[in-house]
């Protein structure tokens, strides 16, 4: 019997994994081998023989190790990252070598050399849920490492991992280097989370006249706010799911471009007072029709026939969510239709991003304030409008339009305190008042309220950036860009990840993250002032005096005076190194 009984024992297990090896070596085998090699050589083994490991097993593109201590795993996989990331930086990024690595704690059985188990399979389950160049670790392993290493880490809530019967609970190391960035439209399928997810696609128009477009848009926006405010569910953000405005879409595509599971779809027909609403809920993975109805009644009953609509959507999604939560929850609208109609009719002008859309979403919202004086959303709407035209120079003066922001959002948070949108509001005016600690107050106060408000998420990570807490940061901008990958406004989330990476003093990255601000809004300056104080420290002058050349198409009036009076960064060592930087790049003083 002892010759038949296994041998186990308690491990730390990392597998790795290098991503898109068989492109690499297609494209470049001699180059990629070459390069392989040098990292085993002088990193990868040398890191591994120097926190305890030992090698298990390699493959061509992969490799599994044991370790005697989860803290040494973990320790010595971010150790690995971070350094190949830096090896790498100068490579094309379609010919980097990157890594996924996913560890575990678990009971092995030993064959051998070999190790066996469920221990090992989750550890390269999990390897294959870390972005390139990250790492992934179980509830197990973070249990042991949170607090005793230089590394934040992001709850990915619990995964059903593949031939693993029981649900997971993963977590994401925040890396601090060219990797540790959020997920985005373009990484491909998105994970879904372990909690009911749903996108509110906009309902159809079937009134026969365009004009009454604003309408049917306007429903589906208080429908997302509706579910937005509950703790239980995932919304996707009103951006996100406006992208798909116009199309004929498949609910399965949608479902993986978006990482939900629910998809809520509809449509409203207004003739004169009256209203039909029809929607339909539907399971994004098998195609299932979950639940459907059709409302009728007056204008006078709108905010009812939505509140029903969210009450169903609720119960049917999550048995823990019930109809008491929606009852709970407060909508910010207006008591007034008339003025609800009005805020409505502004909200496709404010997400047009442009001046005429400037002048006519705020021309509508001082209308609706006027019927209804206690309209906290619309003075909150009416404040970002002005946010906007001191970030575009839309006004002769932006700190007038600043001002005149903080008036509308005091006001806001004044009327509701219970009003995410009026702390979203208030905590961009903190930001541009350099004041980025109250602003981070505000925006952590708006996700109490909302915890699905992607735009709360985009701009804490500029404030946490503006005061150096920079993993933290980049965790703010990975939740923004989860709750909204397809978001136009996401260029303002690359401008925060841009201000992240330079106050870490990550010059590439910040110069990464600016580029790609451009490529989204290239009429908004923000991107060209992260190369123009970025580039001169990586020794890149002429570059970044081209930077500036266009920074002053866009903003003739920005000198360094202006900048030094209004630095938005608060630690004295990033003013001083923002301010040289733009001396060198030759904007004027």
């Amino acid at each position: 019997m002892a010759e038949d009984r296994v041998e186990r024992r308690l491990a730390a297990i990392l597998a790795a994994d290098m991503v898109g090896y068989s492109r690499l070596m297609e494209a470049d085998e001699t180059g990629t081998i070459a390069r392989q090699k040098a990292h085993r050589a002088q990193l990868v083994d040398p890191q591994i023989s120097a926190y305890g490991g030992r090698i298990v097993k390699t493959t061509g593109d992969g490799i599994l190790i044991e370790f005697p201590s989860v803290v040494a795993a973990t320790e010595c996989a971010v150790a690995i990252q971070r350094a190949i990331a830096e090896r790498e930086s100068e490579i094309g990024e379609d010919r980097r070598i990157q890594y996924r690595v996913g560890i575990n704690l678990g009971d092995i059985v030993i064959d051998g050399d070999d190790i066996l188990g469920d221990g090992v399979n989750i550890a390269a389950r999990l390897e294959g849920l870390a972005e390139p160049g990250g790492v992934c670790i179980s509830d197990m392993v973070y249990q042991s490492v949170a607090g005793k290493l230089d590394v934040a880490f992001e709850d990915l809530g619990e995964r059903q991992l593949k031939n693993i019967s029981k649900p997971v609970r993963a977590y994401r190391a925040v890396l601090s280097g060219a990797t540790a960035r959020p997920a985005s439209p373009d990484d491909g399928v998105l994970p879904h989370f372990d909690k009911p997810s749903i996108a509110v696609l906009p309902f159809d128009n079937m009134s026969g006249d365009p004009e009454q477009e604003y309408f049917s848009d306007g429903i589906t926006e208080d429908i997302i706010t509706g579910l937005s405010h509950t703790k239980g569910i995932f919304v996707i953000a009103r951006n996100s799911s406006f992208t798909y405005k116009g199309q004929t879409v498949r609910i399965d595509r949608v479902g993986q471009d978006l990482g939900v599971r629910y998809v809520l779809e509809g449509s409203v027909r207004r003739g004169g007072d009256k209203v039909r609403v029809t929607a339909q809920l539907i399971d994004a993975h098998t195609g299932a029709h979950v639940w459907a109805d059709r409302y009728d009644g007056t204008l006078e009953d709108i905010f009812a026939l939505q509140d029903d609509i969210t009450a169903k959507v609720l119960s049917a999604v999550g048995p823990e969510i019930t109809l008491a939560e929606i009852r709970r929850v407060r909508s910010e609208r207006s008591e007034s239709v008339d003025a609800w109609d009005l805020y409505l009719q502004a909200l496709p002008s404010f997400y047009a991003m442009n001046k005429a859309g400037y002048e006519e979403a705020t021309a509508l919202l001082h209308a609706a304030i006027e019927i209804d004086p206690c309209f906290s959303t619309a003075y909150a709407t009416l404040a970002r409008c002005y946010v906007d035209a001191g970030f575009h120079a839309w006004e002769a003066s932006a700190r007038e339009s600043i001002s005149m922001a903080e008036d509308c959002a005091r006001k806001a948070v004044a009327l509701d305190q219970q009003d995410p949108f009026a702390h979203v509001a208030l905590g961009l005016v903190r930001i541009f008042n350099t004041e980025p600690a109250q602003a981070v107050n505000e925006l952590n106060r708006a996700l109490e309220l909302n915890p699905n408000h992607s735009s709360a998420y985009g701009y804490l990570c500029s404030a946490l950036a503006f005061l150096g807490r920079t993993d933290e940061a980049m965790v703010a901008a990975n939740r923004a860009f989860r709750g909204s990958p397809r978001d136009p406004e996401r260029y303002m989330w690359y401008i925060g990840i841009m201000n992240t990476h330079f106050a870490a003093e990550r010059y590439e990255e910040c110069v990464d993250a600016a580029q790609k601000a451009v490529l989204l809004q290239p009429n908004f300056y923000g991107g060209y002032i992260g190369m123009a104080i970025a580039l001169p420290l990586l020794g890149r002058i002429e570059e970044a005096r081209a930077a500036v050349r266009k920074l002053r198409e866009l903003t003739p009036r920005l000198t360094v005076g202006g900048t030094a009076r209004n630095p938005l960064f608060v630690r004295e060592k990033d003013v001083a190194r923002m301010l040289e930087s733009l001396r060198q790049a030759e904007l004027p003083e």
